[in-house]
């Protein structure tokens, strides 16, 4: 059994090297294959339903929020664009140096946003909102249950979090996807249970305020919002 250590391990090495390289692609505007494409547009859509939640609070404006697991900067950019103070990390050095060249051809105010190479357990301080997307894949059960409290702990009013469901349906079809291994293939994918995921989360005092499910063929992503 590989160890909580190993898994971070295998998640940075991969977005340093093989993985920055698929999705940077992915999570850019140029051409890429059919299934890259899929999941570019279902990462889109779960970036997309929480900049409408947040929109729809109508309170943006120095709003300091954590973008845990930021990636490219997807949704720290347009977050600093609405004014909001976007302190985002990253495991992978890779992924922090494009999301801040990507924030500088925006030409938005680097004053309000703060990009850091920093894997999730060593975050800390206080921000009205955390967020981290598509995330939790990438860890087994175990380590997901600390990884959640610990972003709660950071969390004064409200956590924004997705992951990958485990339903029969998601089941059967990684295991398809198993059996055709490639120098591309991602790191391990792990789904979980959503009542475990709210077990957790009611377990720290906050209650699910909305929710959303976003999927294409190859993206499958629920998406919880949940506030004291």
């Amino acid at each position: 059994m590989k160890s909580r250590t190993d898994d971070k391990i295998i998640v940075r090495e991969y977005f340093n090297s093989t993985g920055f390289e698929r999705w940077q692609r992915i999570y850019g505007e140029g051409q890429v294959n059919k299934v890259q494409l899929d999941i570019r547009k279902g990462h889109q859509q779960t970036v997309d339903n929480v900049l409408s939640w947040l929109q729809e609070d109508g309170n943006l404006s120095g709003l300091s929020i954590c973008d845990a697991g930021c990636g490219v900067g997807s949704l720290s950019i347009p977050l600093a664009k609405a004014g909001a103070v976007i302190y985002g990390s990253d495991i992978s050095e890779k992924m922090i140096a494009e999301a801040y060249q990507r924030a500088k051809s925006s030409l938005i105010s680097m004053g309000n946003v703060n990009f850091v190479a920093q894997d999730l357990e060593t975050l800390s301080g206080k921000y009205h909102t955390v967020i981290c997307l598509d995330v939790l894949i990438h860890y087994p059960q175990e380590k997901v249950a600390d990884m959640i409290n610990h972003l709660i702990s950071l969390a004064e009013s409200r956590l924004i979090i997705s992951f990958a469901p485990k339903t029969l349906a998601l089941s059967l079809l990684k295991k398809v996807g198993e059996l055709f291994p490639g120098p591309s293939k991602t790191t391990r994918a792990y789904q979980h249970r959503e009542a475990d995921i709210i077990k957790i989360i009611e377990s720290n005092g906050f209650s699910i305020q909305r929710q959303a499910m976003n999927s294409t063929s190859f993206y499958y992503s629920r998406l919880l919002e949940a506030t004291r």
